[in-house]
């Protein structure tokens, strides 16, 4: 059976983030499941390089395109590689491979008719890269639910691909197909959309170069929705390759939410069009989203440094924590307190906890070597039989490309595992010469689910079960998801050995403490170039550039009362502060202890930006800002002369 999975191919426009790994970790679990079960996997990823936002991008920096994409395309390979992503080609849209392919099919359609010249005149959303109809912005701005930017109206002489001559067939073939655009939320969407009426599809450019030219008539480049779609079988060596022979039509297509209309009705009228096969399954998954709400994403300005999270806490417990947070068809929640959650309570606790021990038991009583099972139970029959249900649960979750719920069944193996120790005792069991067949047979049933259970985890964290089959002491060639089915696999004198623990526990406070130390050498480092530059009023901050008394009607200056007054743990520079404002206290976070003592600032009457956003600052929410002045060493909190009501504005 073959098994041909792509992610979307993603803009260099900036680093890859939170949000582009999780797809891309998806579409390797599901990869290396289907290679587990014996499938032949082709895992398809790459980069979309052809765009405007591209060329506006380098514009702004002052590079060449393709200098710029060359070094970002670098970062997405780099941090692939550290997730242990097994794709078998990437492609980028500016190799002369995808060139040929886009130039050959867009003269298919051209010849066919279904490609035609006109002008255009419509709203253009450059960070989406798509064209609107005024009936379809929202308060005259993109109406894509992440954008909601300003677009621009363009007139221009445009290449426009026959989209409405397909709609019909399109719409028959989704109600045909029920499966064809997953989850059913994303199929009634598209339903939806296309019922709405489908417009001819702008697929040329003539206002920038960076692309590529039509074949015959090279002042037009070809739409970044058109070239970009083709990248899926220009991989695989369309119309003749071998590859494409064999792989094509893909099992899945595997995307973010807000590109499933590109893909479930560009991309598959363009097929009709050049009568290929549609894709078996075009799958949309949920965001990833802030604490705030927000979708993670670069335009939003709240990504999270992959690389740093990976240094920190290990390419595996990201894997972990981004498969298990996304429930089939909603979004799922980032924050770095979670992710910390998760590793020391599902990881450290439970399935690092479990391997451990049960390792150190069979070190401790059986030299190491696991014995054979004679004494078998209920309890041990009960467990085989829940190792059986958990895997069928298992395979029917990622057939169904739901690895949160594959994550949620397995973990079920793994409580019951960690119950099973406590109800055996074995500690108890040892002390009693008469139970010696009774341990060998419950250390026996640890083995046995530790093997399975790294089995289990391949798919999700291949780290993990590389360490749990090294510390198992069985090779690679246990690696096989029907071994995982069966019981009593290992054979006899098969010695572990313990080893570092599989997932050690985190304290987020650690990697506080190391940035703390980073921004203090960072000040330690500006204070001291300022002293170099200047001796005195030189060194005063510059004034900031003016601003119209409607700016400053934003800030929302108030009287408050410090009520409480104490220092924020394990930092030198926080106080955290109650104070009283118009009758209700809040809690402000600020960074003057190295200048007030608490107590000295209890009683007094000090001014507050009333409306900052709330901030976390070492998991105390701030919610406000005191104003103070500082010059070099100096800082001093302003306060009132005279006793004022709290919650007073300030004017």
């Amino acid at each position: 059976m073959k098994y041909y999975i792509t992610t979307p191919i993603f803009y260099p426009n900036a680093s890859p983030h939170i949000g582009t790994a999780y797809t891309t970790v998806a579409a390797d679990a599901f990869a290396r499941y289907h290679r587990l079960k014996g499938h032949d996997v082709y895992f398809l990823t790459g980069t979309d390089e052809n765009a405007q936002k591209i060329v506006r991008t380098t514009q702004e920096k002052g590079m060449d395109p393709k200098d710029y994409v060359d070094e970002v395309v670098e970062a997405f390979k780099a941090l692939w590689e550290q997730l242990d992503i097994t794709h078998d080609d990437f492609i980028r849209t500016t190799e002369e491979r995808h060139h040929v392919v886009v130039k050959d099919i867009f003269n298919k359609l051209y010849e066919k008719g279904d490609i035609y010249k006109s002008e255009y005149e419509g709203w253009y959303c450059t960070p989406c890269e798509t064209f609107w109809a005024e009936n379809k912005l929202e308060d005259g701005k993109c109406p894509n639910q992440d954008c909601h930017r300003d677009v621009e109206l363009l007139k221009e002489e445009s290449y426009f691909f026959k989209m409405s001559k397909y709609q019909d067939q399109l719409l028959q073939y989704i109600k045909d197909n029920p499966d064809f655009i997953q989850p059913v939320s994303r199929r009634n969407e598209m339903i939806k959309f296309i019922e709405g009426g489908l417009e001819d599809l702008c697929v040329s450019r003539t206002t920038f170069q960076w692309g590529i030219q039509v074949p015959f008539d090279p002042k037009h480049v070809v739409y970044v929705w058109l070239d970009a779609l083709i990248n899926y079988i220009s991989a695989l060596g369309y119309p003749d390759g071998e590859l494409y022979k064999r792989y094509w039509p893909a099992d899945i297509h595997l995307m973010g939410k807000d590109i499933v209309r590109f893909h479930a009705v560009i991309w598959p009228i363009v097929l009709m069009a050049l009568d290929i096969p549609l894709p078996k399954l075009v799958y949309g998954h949920g965001w990833y989203l802030s604490k705030e709400g927000g979708k993670i994403s670069k335009s939003r300005g709240n990504v999270q440094d992959s690389f740093e999270l990976i240094r920190r806490y290990g390419s595996d417990a990201i894997r972990y924590f981004l498969l298990r947070e996304m429930q089939v068809g909603t979004d799922g929640a980032y924050s770095e307190d979670s992710l910390v959650e998760r590793l020391n309570s599902d990881l450290a606790n439970d399935l690092g906890n479990f391997v451990s021990r049960s390792l150190a038991m069979i070190v401790k009583y059986r030299d190491g070597i696991i014995p054979v099972a004679t004494q078998l139970t209920a309890i041990e029959e009960e467990i085989q039989a829940l190792g059986q249900e958990v895997i069928l649960k298992i395979e029917e979750c990622l057939e169904a490309h739901d690895p949160a719920g594959a994550l949620e069944h397995l973990w079920r193996l793994v409580s019951r595992m960690n119950k099973y120790v406590d109800e055996t005792a074995p500690w108890q069991l040892a002390k009693d010469e008469s139970q010696g067949e009774r341990l060998n047979t419950v250390l026996h049933t640890f083995g046995e689910a530790i093997r399975i259970l790294g089995i289990l985890c391949s798919p999700f964290m291949p780290k993990t079960t590389k360490k749990i089959f090294a510390q198992l002491g069985v090779g690679e060639e246990a690696l096989n998801w029907e071994e995982a089915k069966k019981w009593d696999v290992l054979g006899e004198g098969i010695k572990v050995q313990r080893g570092e623990p599989l997932f050690p526990r985190v304290d987020l406070s650690q990697f506080e403490v190391e940035e703390d130390k980073a921004e203090e050498k960072a000040s330690a480092k500006k204070k001291s170039a300022e002293k170099a530059s200047s001796d005195s009023e030189a060194s005063l901050a510059p004034i900031k550039e003016e601003i119209t008394i409607d700016d400053f009607a934003k800030i929302d200056l108030r009287v408050a009362k410090v009520l409480q007054a104490e220092k924020v743990p394990k930092t030198d520079k926080l106080l955290k502060l109650e104070i009283e404002v118009g009758g209700k206290t809040r809690t402000i976070v600020s960074g003057i202890a190295q200048h007030y003592a608490p107590e000295d600032l209890i009683g007094k009457q000090v001014v507050i930006v009333a409306n900052l956003k709330p901030a976390k600052l070492r998991g105390i929410l701030s919610e406000g800002m005191i104003l103070a002045a500082s010059h070099g060493e100096t800082l001093e909190v302003l306060t009132l002369d005279k006793e004022i009501s709290t919650g007073a504005q300030v004017t």
